[in-house]
């Protein structure tokens, strides 16, 4: 696969998603600002991925602080920071690595060169770490698709949403890699596509069969009984299992309950965020009207009419079969099976 990010000596290069799958571009970034740009843009988007980015950001900041006193540094960094977790509000992985950031600047010895290396080092760490969990949290899933399946999956969270490899579709991955013979129906994903653009291009590029559906097809496609099991991603999994991703999602469970298909949310540990204990309680970005009222550049809504233009929704929790992480498969109650596994987590970090 094309790589999401990478860096290429002092820049931080990013596959430009807005521009597939009809041209691969990448956009070489210098300093933070263009990062933020690409997160709220989204030619870099997916929680994994945006964790990642905004690190590499932060490397870019700090390399650019003349301070040479440690503490005038962190306190100038610290403020770049801020501006960063901004960027998407309701990707928690994008949060949780300006932390990890922050917490090694504070920690690391008082030398500005020395702090500049480490954070380096740890944005590549990330990266690394990203596809190696990924693939973890694949051979799990991968035991939960029958030997002969079609999946269907909504937005994209494959390996253009992480670092490599995927999260719901890194399942798909693992699956097919293991000898199943696997089918993906991609819901269209509107109103930016991201399913017909960019999961429906990773798969057959790798060979894998799969069909585009309109999003409101999914509860016909059930009732016809062409899909065995729903695999979705998430950009943010509340203490008690209430899972924040693409707006449509919801519809998706709903559908999925009501004919009785198993509702798989696959995603890793970094995303589950126990300091929020209910979707309700998870922000949710309005994006602008302008994706909704206009098709390829052209308007397409009357004139005259506006738009509701919310980025994501919230699945409760009682319509997720599963959440599949690093750690294993994670069955409710979600309250406890996530703080475990979140406790364990931690422990083998220390």
């Amino acid at each position: 696969m094309v790589p999401t990010l990478y860096w290429d000596q002092d820049a931080v290069m990013i596959l430009d998603q807005r521009k597939l799958p009809g041209r691969t571009v990448f956009i070489p970034c210098r300093d933070m600002k263009r990062v933020i740009s690409c997160i709220k843009t989204l030619a870099v988007r997916g929680a994994p991925a945006i964790g990642v980015a905004a690190a590499m950001g932060l490397v870019l900041a700090g390399a650019r602080i003349r301070a040479k006193d440690p503490a005038k540094w962190r306190a100038q960094f610290a403020a770049r920071a801020e501006l960063m977790r901004a960027a998407r509000p309701t990707a928690v992985n994008l949060g949780w690595a300006v932390e990890r950031v922050l917490a090694l600047a504070a920690a690391a010895p008082d030398d500005v060169p020395t702090i500049k290396a480490m954070l380096r080092r740890e944005s590549e760490i990330m990266l690394a770490e990203d596809i190696a969990i990924n693939k973890a949290l694949g051979r799990h899933g991968a035991k939960l698709v029958p030997k002969k399946a079609t999946v269907l999956t909504h937005c994209n969270a494959g390996a253009l949403a992480t670092c490599g490899y995927g999260t719901a579709l890194g399942v798909v991955r693992a699956a097919v890699e293991a000898g199943k013979k696997v089918k993906v129906i991609a819901d269209e994903t509107r109103p930016l596509l991201q399913g017909a653009r960019l999961t429906a291009w990773e798969m057959v590029a790798e060979g894998i069969p799969v069909a585009v559906a309109p999003d409101g097809a999914a509860g016909a496609l059930m009732d016809k009984g062409l899909v065995d099991l729903c695999l979705v991603g998430a950009d943010r999994i509340a203490a008690n299992g209430d899972t924040a991703n693409k707006i449509g999602t919801f519809n998706l469970a709903l559908q999925a309950r009501r004919h009785g298909v198993p509702f798989y949310v696959a995603a890793p540990l970094s995303t589950v965020d126990l300091d929020t204990p209910s979707g309700d309680l998870i922000p949710i970005e309005e994006r602008d009207p302008g994706e909704v009222l206009a098709f390829a550049g052209r308007r397409s809504a009357a004139a005259g009419a506006q738009a509701i233009n919310f980025a994501f929704d919230v699945t409760p929790n009682d319509l997720v079969s599963a959440i599949i992480t690093e750690a294993g498969v994670l069955r409710p109650p979600y309250n406890r099976s996530l703080a475990q596994a979140k406790a364990k987590r931690s422990l083998k970090v220390a």
